[in-house]
């Protein structure tokens, strides 16, 4: 593994380090919070080792604006804040595990380990597409053959739940739900005639249709048949 261990205490630093070399891995270390933050973005790393209270920036500041940088690197936080409120300070503040000093060096390799082997976050799609409908989410732009499409804040928001369950029938009541967040039946039309109009959106100009009337289920969005 190559990690880096962030820790003012030279003492502690010295023996992490050294049992950490001992067994075969590569650490880097920073003695401050600032100079942690420059080292950990570096996205090579396979694990953080962060003390809480370091010198010029906190460890919780150091993780915090790590996350907010989009570092994922998994950290954990070595320290001497032993209490519940703490554990869930510092987990709340981006970190992944937390151990109390002291410690046995044997459980915080353990633990380095298990961080290291879990898989990475995967990233949420910035592009939902079927077909020719293609939604852009951090835009907020849905096209459809590379024209654009306006939609209505609504009319996006349930083509959004139907493109995000492409190829299965959404019913009704979830989509009152996740759209509207009803949480019982309104004894309305309103899915219906927003479903409408969100096919004569889409369907302009003769375009083969991509929303389906499941009679007795709901709708499903999926892509045209091809042609024979």
């Amino acid at each position: 593994m190559r990690l880096l261990v962030i820790e003012d205490d030279e003492a502690t630093a010295g023996y992490i380090l050294r049992g950490l070399s001992q067994h075969g891995h590569v650490a880097d270390h920073a003695a401050t919070g600032r100079d942690g933050l420059f080292l950990a973005d570096d996205t090579g790393y396979d694990a953080l080792v962060v003390d809480r209270r370091l010198p010029g920036l906190d460890g919780l500041s150091v993780v915090r604006t790590l996350r907010a940088a989009g570092v994922k690197t998994p950290v954990l936080f070595l320290t001497t804040l032993a209490g519940l409120e703490d554990r869930v300070e510092g987990l709340e503040a981006g970190g992944d595990d937390y151990l109390v000093k002291p410690f046995a060096f044997a459980e915080l390799l353990a633990r380095l380990q298990a961080l290291a082997r879990r898989p990475p976050l995967r990233e949420a799609p910035a592009t939902l597409r079927v077909a020719d409908l293609e939604m852009n989410l951090g835009q907020r732009i849905v096209t459809r053959g590379g024209a654009r499409i306006p939609l209505q804040p609504r009319e996006f928001q349930l083509l959004e739940v139907l493109l995000r369950h492409a190829g299965q029938v959404v019913t009704r009541t979830m989509l009152l739900e996740q759209v509207w967040d009803f949480h019982f039946d309104p004894i309305t039309n309103v899915v219906d005639t927003h479903i409408c109009r969100l096919r004569a959106r889409l369907d302009r100009g003769g375009d083969p249709e991509l929303i389906h009337t499941v009679r007795g289920a709901g709708y499903l969005l999926r892509a045209p048949d091809p042609v024979a």
